[in-house]
């Protein structure tokens, strides 16, 4: 116990050390990109006094030293203070608060769908390897996998939307139907997102097959299968109580940094569908140059990376005993 407790406290000491790292990166990067942001948030296309630019510089602390300004951003930011943010004239955490539910609704059924899918024809892949199951499966996945997100978006509104009319095109929800029953409500925003979770499903359902795929290939060429072969085992007893369980061992890191993207959005088919999430508030941070929001959203998405690995690292300890509580 006492072993797994100082694992546990290093490894949480090399996360927060990650963080501070990330802070520190996030607050760099910003500061060196083009553009003034106090400039642009006042008006375009007129002339501006020097000393408006001068206050609106000192009201969000940019005339600050760096030095002094890198210390205050870490400080606010372990506070999960992120900030005003520019375009937005609101509180950073606000707005991306406002946008999290529409992400998280849509990656995580996505993300869901790819891993049972992937995970559950992989490890038949992996079974029947070389056979017509496989070579079907794999070729499927790695089709999707290599073509470009927006392409299989545009596709797929284009057969579904455009020509059948079947399935709406933009938003995650009918304005027609604000006032209309809860039910009805719920269809609409499921009809707007049967094509965004087909997209994402799509080009993320090979990674997970593939994985599977590839780790129970390599269980079965271990001695403890050939051991349960040896006792009589079923080649169904074999694959379900020794193969799979092993064969999930290595994907528990896949799974802990899929469940840490969903809060990340998914830029490109947000974009497509033009659907109000994480990913598409990330696009519009850039164009506007909301450095405050862009902040936000990077440093969230970083930490989530870093506490999914660090996840991870404690399953292991509790699940496979091979690791080393070093």
């Amino acid at each position: 116990m006492r072993a797994r407790t100082v694992y546990l406290a290093k490894k949480a000491g090399y996360a927060f050390v990650t963080v501070l790292v990330v802070i520190i990166f996030n607050f760099l990067l910003f500061r060196v990109m083009p553009g003034d942001p106090a400039r642009l948030l006042l008006p375009r296309g007129r002339a501006i006094e020097k000393s408006v630019i001068l206050s609106m510089r000192e009201f969000y602390g940019l005339d600050k030293p760096i030095a002094t300004q890198l210390v205050i951003y870490i400080v606010q930011t372990l506070q999960l203070n992120f900030g005003y943010s520019f375009y937005y004239k609101a509180p950073v955490a606000s707005v991306i608060a406002a946008s999290l539910p529409n992400t998280l609704v849509l990656v995580g059924i996505s993300e869901a769908i790819s891993i049972l899918l992937g995970f559950y024809t992989g490890a038949i892949a992996g079974w029947k390897r070389g056979k017509p199951i496989d070579l079907i499966s794999t070729s499927f996945g790695l089709v999707f996998w290599s073509m470009p997100t927006f392409w299989i978006g545009i596709v797929l509104i284009m057969t579904f939307s455009v020509w059948l009319g079947i399935f709406p095109v933009t938003g995650v929800r009918t304005i027609e139907l604000i006032h209309a029953s809860l039910l009805q409500q719920i269809a609409d925003m499921g009809m707007h997102l049967v094509l965004p979770v087909i997209t994402l499903t799509l080009v993320s359902y090979a990674e997970y097959l593939l994985i599977m795929r590839n780790s129970l290939i390599d269980v079965m060429t271990e001695d403890f299968v050939l051991t349960a072969r040896a006792k009589g085992l079923t080649e169904d007893q074999v694959l379900k109580r020794h193969v799979i369980p092993n064969a999930l061992l290595p994907s528990i890191t896949t799974i802990a940094l899929a469940l840490s993207f969903v809060i990340g959005g998914a830029l490109q088919t947000e974009i497509i569908f033009s659907y109000p999430g994480i990913g598409m508030l990330t696009w519009q941070a850039l164009q506007f140059r909301d450095y405050a929001l862009l902040q936000g959203l990077f440093f969230i998405d970083a930490v989530l990376v870093v506490i999914a690995n660090f996840a991870a690292d404690i399953i292991y300890t509790y699940i496979d005993p091979r690791v080393k509580l070093q």
